[in-house]
């Protein structure tokens, strides 16, 4: 079966959580004996081979502007779809999603992804949010069939469109601890004496707010550090560089991957997600993977990872988020505590099992199975 992808900047080490759910996602779909397409947008895409682990890759110019980039990029791959014509296309996100009418006129079978309303990004501007509800809209409405990454998204689209949606959620791949420290030599820091983020800087992810709560809670013997870079030149990146700039042991990596990222997750004490928009986050999943201790704001898509309640804070509390903070730099976590907790996002967050689940999506999108077949349901994983 020929799939044809797109919706995504590009991939491997690109930067994003829909870059990393594909980086992850289409070699085990390959190795399913799928023959995936991935159009890439050829101002991200830094690997020159056009073949990544049974993956291909169709580089389509986009112009680098944050408003148009997106749009123009899947008008162009879905034309390509026309002329190429796979067995499914499938978009990702809803922004994308707005050209689902157009590759239904073009008689192709659609499926797509809903990765989370992108609309409530604090980025958008009105014009912005309305046009990415219209992708919502009509990607939901057009798609053969639909998948939602968590309950709450597929909720989400049950009460808005009265539509149902697959319920496949994003996975991890459980990573090797690294033992090795160049790059904590690079940045002066001490393994299992710092706070993470890794994340695009942009505002919803709520740098500040962690940077603010660092500097309350007193750890003196303790780092923050943020990995990740902003995509586009903003207002925002300069604000958080400033603060951190100003503060006393924070240190600003710019965007890591490959065994640099690796070292960093393996040797810190504490991981920290304060946004206040997500989808099923790959990044905290992540940080789970290596057994790290984490705090995340109580957003529903973070809620819906299932850690413990204490490891909670409300959205924008910043002396609540201090306070454990401070709790957490006095809590020892034993190795077998961190081999519980990988082995549990082992069995839950599975790539090679939601491969197969996405499979079945495929089929169904390509047979055009009855309603009551190919529905599963907003409360149920294939």
């Amino acid at each position: 079966m020929k799939i044809l992808v797109l919706g995504l900047r590009g991939f491997p080490a690109v930067q994003g959580g829909v870059e990393t759910h594909a980086e992850h996602l289409y070699p085990e779909l390959v190795k399913l004996g799928f023959d995936v397409t991935v159009v890439v947008r050829s101002g991200y895409q830094a690997l020159r081979e056009n073949n990544w682990k049974g993956v291909k890759f169709k580089k389509l110019w986009a112009p680098r502007y944050q408003s148009l980039e997106a749009i123009v990029h899947s008008l162009l791959a879905i034309l390509y779809a026309g002329i190429t014509r796979p067995d499914v296309v499938h978009i990702h996100a809803v922004g994308p999603a707005l050209v689902t009418p157009i590759a239904r006129l073009l008689g192709l079978r659609v499926v797509v992804t809903h990765h989370g309303p992108d609309y409530d990004r604090e980025k958008w501007n009105g014009l912005a949010r309305w046009i990415l509800k219209l992708g919502e809209k009509l990607g939901m409405s057009f798609a053969h069939e639909r998948i939602a990454i968590s309950p709450v998204i597929a909720e989400l689209v049950g009460r808005e469109y009265c539509k149902e949606s697959h319920i496949v959620p994003n996975g991890v791949a459980i990573p090797k601890i690294h033992n090795t420290k160049q790059i904590l030599e690079q940045f002066g820091l001490q393994s299992g004496k710092y706070v993470l983020l890794v994340s695009r800087f942009v505002p919803e992810k709520r740098h500040l707010d962690l940077l603010n709560a660092f500097d309350r809670a007193g750890m003196d013997d303790w780092k923050l550090v943020l990995v990740g870079a902003a995509d586009h030149s903003s207002s925002y990146d300069s604000k958080v560089l400033a603060r951190a700039n100003d503060m006393r042991n924070v240190v600003c990596t710019g965007f890591l991957t490959g065994l640099d990222l690796a070292e960093i997750y393996s040797h810190a004490g504490l991981f920290v997600l304060p946004s206040s928009h997500e989808g099923l986050p790959i990044a905290l999943l992540e940080a789970l993977s290596c057994g790290l201790p984490c705090l995340a704001s109580d957003i529903p898509a973070n809620l819906s990872v299932g850690l413990k309640p204490g490891c909670y804070f409300r959205l924008g509390a910043i002396d609540e988020l201090a306070a454990k903070l401070d709790v957490a730099a006095h809590t020892l976590w034993s190795a077998q505590d961190r081999h519980n907790l990988r082995t549990w996002v082992a069995h839950r967050y599975n790539w090679p099992k939601i491969a197969v689940q996405t499979s079945r999506v495929y089929q169904h999108a390509l047979r055009g199975a009855p309603e009551s077949d190919n529905a599963v349901g907003r409360a149920q994983v294939l």
